[in-house]
């Protein structure tokens, strides 16, 4: 496959090439993978919350006829998550950038209806964001006598430890 013609870094890592191209090139460089490579199945779109350096959206296309798939990747800023919609390149990408934008908080300029989809009425925040707190996970304790990974010889005379806290629960006196 002959990546040149997309502007972008190319890397190869585990036998997949990823093109990092820049957002205001991301309809440019889909379009091409689309019709300059044979591209043509769309598989998937979703983000990576990078934090600081702000949120990776991440693009899979497949070719049927040739048995090759590209990653193409494009990062937008935490201050201003907004990228070009795909709706116009591949008309599946509405539903994943619908989702992308629900879960991530990441707007697609141009999009026809980027109403919620899969979240509660009222829900507040983005949860595939690393800032998002789980606070059912404060609520709700581990249900078992043990913590994971121990074993019934672990709790026999063994002095209280303190307990630790859940992926993405925040430290006590430092909740908002």
């Amino acid at each position: 496959m002959n990546l040149d013609v997309l502007s972008g870094r190319v890397s190869t890592a585990h036998g997949q090439a990823t093109v990092d191209v820049p957002r205001e090139e991301w309809v440019g460089a889909v379009t091409a993978a689309r019709d300059q490579l044979g591209l043509t199945y769309f598989d998937v779109l979703t983000a990576v919350d990078e934090q600081a350096d702000g949120f990776d959206v991440v693009l899979r296309l497949w070719s049927v006829e040739q048995r090759e798939g590209l990653l193409l990747r494009t990062r937008c800023p935490r201050k201003d998550p907004r990228v070009p919609s795909l709706t116009g390149v591949f008309a599946g990408a509405g539903w994943h950038e619908r989702e992308t934008a629900e879960l991530f908080g990441i707007g697609f300029d141009g999009h026809p209806d980027l109403a919620p989809l899969l979240l509660p009425d009222g829900f507040e925040g983005h949860p595939l964001r690393k800032d998002f707190v789980l606070a059912s996970r404060v609520v709700k304790a581990w249900p078992g006598a043990k913590e994971p990974g121990e074993s019934d010889a672990d709790l026999v005379d063994a002095p209280v430890r303190r307990k630790n806290l859940p992926l993405g629960v925040p430290q006590p006196g430092s909740w908002p």
